[in-house]
């Protein structure tokens, strides 16, 4: 999907594609914590740990909002309120059409929809947001602070480092206080900092992850090997015989900030050309659709999960459950592009301009010290 800049960059839509298969995947597996994929069980494969922990997903998103506005702003003025106009006329419309439809859901279901409305009142600042929307409450605070974030990054270009350096005192001081801060991490910003932060400096650094195979592969398997210890330790809901002691969220956010983030200025350094083989073709209209995906797959995927357990085949098998949601991810694309159709285009079309290149500042360029010129990406 283009940004309202017009550019357009088809490897970070494969990444996004990625992104919105983890968390389908998750949740396809783990309808409940017993099934249809026991929560207990643990892939002899470190690798798919990621998958059978694709709550993960959500945090490769928070990296790649980072590194994608950093790569979107780089060497631009902007303007800030047109900026805010087009995120909400960007993520508003699904998102108000998902609140509607879970609202006559339960209303359906008998359920008192008070309760529900004033929980999605509190969600501009907490996350109660129905189905995913509370990630949207996380993506907003970081637009709120993204002006800020720039000028610090440009002012001097390992700032991020700074801040994501505070975010973890900042859990660590939570943690000390309440023994636990997994909550925090995992649904608020104090988590997904890190993340949005590490995507803004892999940009600024990018040229150091270009065509650098082995560091990748390295970061692969260590970040493998890491939840796969993770995921036996009990993972997300801490089942199983050993749990993770809780403190881990203090800097698991960061662990996911650094691997993503490297692997996202890899990827998009290394293999920018766009591709023309199915299965990128696939991950690239995945990613075009994923911001519908992601929202609207709640809504059916634990039904389709237990339709094929019952009337198909059974998939309490880890490895044929993942292919199952893998087929079932990518009969949900055409559902994306419905509602990208109907819902989200409508409203792009009425995005406005917010950048305008450096060589249009009103200050002339040689009139500034050449430390002041910005580089194009």
């Amino acid at each position: 999907m283009k940004s309202s800049t017009g550019e357009y960059y088809p490897a970070l839509d494969h990444i996004r594609g990625l992104a919105a298969f983890l968390v389908f995947t998750f949740h396809f597996l783990h309808a409940s914590p017993d099934g249809p994929v026991a929560y207990g069980f643990v892939p002899a494969l470190p690798l798919f740990s990621i998958l059978d922990e694709g709550h993960t997903g959500v945090s490769l998103f928070m990296a790649l909002s980072g590194y994608l506005f950093a790569k979107l702003l780089d060497g631009k003025q902007v303007r800030y309120l047109p900026f805010f106009a087009n995120r909400a006329l960007r993520l508003l419309p699904l998102l108000f059409a998902v609140i509607c439809i879970e609202a006559c859901r339960r209303y359906l279901a008998g359920e008192d929809l008070g309760t529900y409305f004033t929980d999605v009142g509190k969600g501009v600042v907490f996350p109660t947001l129905p189905n995913g929307g509370w990630s949207v409450t996380v993506e907003a605070h970081f637009y709120l602070l993204l002006p800020f974030l720039l000028m610090a990054s440009r002012r001097f270009q390992f700032a991020p480092l700074l801040f994501i350096a505070a975010a973890i005192l900042l859990r660590l001081a939570l943690y000390v206080q309440f023994g636990e801060v997994q909550w925090a991490a995992y649904w608020t910003i104090i988590g997904h900092a890190d993340q949005f932060l590490a995507g803004i400096l892999a940009f600024h650094v990018r040229a150091c992850a270009k065509g650098r195979h082995w560091l990748a592969l390295a970061v692969l398997a260590s970040f493998s090997g890491f939840f796969w210890w993770f995921d036996a330790a009990g993972g997300f809901y801490h089942l199983g015989p050993r749990s993770a002691p809780p403190w881990i969220w203090v800097i698991l956010p960061t662990l996911e900030a650094a691997a993503y983030a490297l692997g996202i200025a890899y990827y998009d350094t290394t293999f920018a050309k766009e591709r023309t083989s199915l299965p990128f073709r696939i991950m690239e209209k995945a990613g075009s659709y994923s911001y519908s995906i992601y929202l609207l797959h709640l809504f059916f995927v634990h039904e389709l999960a237990a339709f094929i357990d019952d009337n198909i085949m059974d998939v309490s098998n880890f490895y044929v459950a993942c292919l199952w949601s893998m087929a079932c991810f990518v009969a949900t694309i055409p559902v994306g592009y419905l509602s990208y159709s109907c819902i989200e285009a409508p409203f792009l079309r009425l995005r406005l301009r917010y950048v305008v290149p450096a060589a249009a500042d009103p200050i002339p360029v040689r009139a500034r010290p050449a430390a002041a010129v910005s580089q194009p990406g």
